[in-house]
């Protein structure tokens, strides 16, 4: 289905720079103010630090507070603390609560009210709109619903817009579910819908006949590579997605030219740790995110200028062809899957844009497994990537690898003269 809807709040969505900067300020203020009047552990590190709530008036003046991190989180938190430090509102208007995942430590605890997910829900009703859902579209929901906001988001979202929801929660869902219902789109990592696409070939189901028009890739970062693959694999766009539990969702419109960022709900800066300080528009760093609350708007977490420990681009703040004002990123990756070599960082994402280069897709299912031995204070490191073969007999290895190792090199020239001298190695499994 094709929405006639081309905004889902277009007074917001387009506003000219200079007045949307203006609602930022605004909100920054009443945000900064609300903390300190709410929030156990901004109103004591407000008082620790000097720092008087009602001084913070622009986005300048936010810089100029200190960064906080998940650490900072866990650190005012059970066991660590009697109470959670970080929650902003009475328990009696506490909706729901969640946790991270805890892969480095303690879950972090993130409370939600109502308005928070009516908030949450508007962002992702602008993101689907902005790809083209509307009424009538069914869509198959491939991600967990539990602590992790994302699916639970989405299906609120869906209500606002008149989108029907298949909350399957996973994409091993019997092969009946696309037959019977028809979804026109479907959410879910670019492997499993990979790995979907590949059982409904099982089953003789033409990808590019089935009645799926879009697909949305959200929750981990991807090659450009695996998307133009997923893309013409099912014949149709694929958008890319980024969320998270503090309330960060940012989307692609159908202009396919880097991710929105809803900035009247939450601000966005990015920062080098190395150097301590915020980057221009252009250059890579960590993104660091600010709740933004409308004037006598409430919240059940509240963070302010917090390191998510994820790095991006700020490619644009010019409007969009799809008629959208909002900054403009492209898609972040997750610093924790950043490794370095050779003075040279690398990510899991440059192996997956080796991996999936297309001429070895006419070998590979796409899956592969890295792993990384040595260092360079040993003076030798070595990388050795498995893949998968559609036909373990005819794998080409001499061509996926040398496919492989052109991707791979392709932006990294360091590595390439380190592999050359025997100091980086990588070995490559069919």
């Amino acid at each position: 289905m094709m929405s006639g809807k081309s905004f889902f709040n277009e007074e917001i969505e387009t506003m000219e720079r200079g007045d949307l900067d203006a609602l930022v300020d605004e909100r920054i203020h009443y945000t900064v103010t609300y903390a300190n009047e709410h929030s156990p552990f901004y109103r004591k590190w407000f008082r620790e630090r000097g720092i008087k709530a009602a001084e913070i008036r622009s986005h300048e003046d936010l810089l100029e507070l200190p960064i906080i991190s998940g650490q900072t989180i866990r650190e005012h938190q059970p066991p660590e603390t009697a109470d959670f430090e970080f929650k902003s509102v009475d328990w009696n208007n506490v909706f729901t609560l969640h946790e991270t995942s805890g892969t480095s430590g303690t879950p972090k605890a993130f409370f939600l009210t109502w308005e928070d997910w009516q908030r949450y829900a508007e962002k992702y009703a602008r993101i689907f709109t902005s790809q083209g859902f509307g009424p009538g579209d069914r869509v198959v929901v491939c991600a967990s619903y539990g602590m992790n906001v994302g699916a639970n988001t989405m299906t609120l979202a869906a209500e606002k817009i008149g989108m029907t929801i298949i909350p399957e929660g996973k994409c091993t869902f019997p092969i009946r579910i696309i037959k019977s219902y028809r979804p026109t789109g479907l959410v879910g990592s670019v492997f499993k819908l990979l790995r979907l696409a590949r059982r409904m070939a099982a089953e003789n189901i033409s990808l590019s006949e089935s009645s799926v028009e879009r697909l949305v890739v959200g929750g981990e970062s991807f090659a450009e590579e695996s998307r133009q693959y997923l893309a013409e694999l099912w014949g149709c766009n694929v958008y890319n997605t980024y969320g998270s539990t503090e309330g960060t969702m940012c989307g692609e419109c159908t202009n396919l030219s880097g991710l929105h960022v809803p900035e009247d709900s939450v601000h966005l800066d990015v920062y080098d740790p190395n150097m301590k300080d915020f980057v221009p528009d252009g250059e890579c760093g960590r993104i660091v995110l600010t709740t933004l609350l409308p004037v006598g708007g409430k919240c059940g977490t509240l963070l302010l200028n917090y390191d998510t420990e994820d790095t991006t681009v700020v490619l644009s703040r010019d409007k969009c062809p799809c008629g959208r004002t909002h900054v403009r990123i492209m898609n972040p990756q997750r610093e924790a899957e950043t490794f370095w070599v050779a003075e040279t960082p690398f990510n899991r994402v440059d192996i997956e844009r080796g991996v999936f280069r297309r001429e070895n897709m006419e070998y590979l299912t796409g899956e592969f497994e890295a792993f990384l031995y040595g260092g360079d204070d040993e003076g030798e490191t070595t990388m050795r990537v498995s893949v998968e073969c559609l036909d373990s007999k005819k794998c080409g290895q001499n061509v996926v690898e040398e496919n492989f190792l052109k991707a791979f090199f392709q932006y990294k020239p360091r590595l390439a003269e380190a592999y050359a001298e025997n100091t980086f190695k990588i070995i490559l499994y069919p």
